[in-house]
C-alpha cells in the first residue's frame, strides 16, 4: 500500500507524494521517540538528493521551500500524526514534472536525520507526471 499526501500545492488537484508502507511503519516508530516530524528535501551533494527527516521545529523553512504534500499517519485513534514534506524551491523546480514515493532501505543514511541510528535511511523514488494523467 501507499499513502498519498494531501495535496498542498494552489491550483493542483494531484498529489506529488507518497510514502511506502514501510516509510509509514518507520515515521510511526520514530514518531513515538521524536515526537512530531517533518521532511525536506534539499538537493546537492552527500545525503542532499535523501530526504531528510526531523524533530518539528529543528529545521526551519522559509519562502524558498515549498510544502508538497502533508500525511496524517494516526491509525487508528483521536491523536492526529500530521507530517509535512518540504523541499527546496530551487529542487523543485527540477523535480516539478514528478512524483515521489518517500521508501527505506537498509544502510547508513545522514547522521542529522532521526532514523539514522536506526540502520536505514529514507530514499525517494520517483516517474514522471503528466499533466493529462497523473503518474506515467
Amino acid at each position: 500500500m501507499v499513502y498519498e499526501s494531501r495535496v498542498t500545492i494552489a491550483g493542483e488537484s494531484v498529489s506529488r507524494v507518497a510514502l511506502s508502507d514501510e516509510a509509514a511503519a518507520l515515521l510511526r516508530r520514530l514518531w513515538t521517540i521524536h515526537g512530531p516530524l517533518m521532511f525536506h528535501q534539499s538537493g546537492g551533494c552527500c545525503d542532499g538528493s535523501s530526504p531528510m527527516c526531523f524533530p518539528v521545529g529543528d529545521f526551519q523553512t522559509s519562502s524558498h521551500d515549498v510544502l508538497l504534500g502533508r500525511f496524517d499517519l494516526a491509525e487508528d485513534g483521536p491523536d492526529a500524526m500530521p507530517i509535512e514534506f518540504w523541499m527546496s524551491r530551487e529542487q523543485f523546480d527540477y523535480w516539478s514534472h514528478t512524483h515521489l514515493t518517500v521508501d527505506v532501505v537498509r544502510g547508513r543514511g545522514s547522521g542529522f536525520s532521526v532514523e539514522a541510528p536506526e540502520g536505514v535511511r529514507f530514499l525517494i523514488r520517483s516517474r514522471l507526471m503528466d499533466s493529462a494523467m497523473p503518474f506515467v
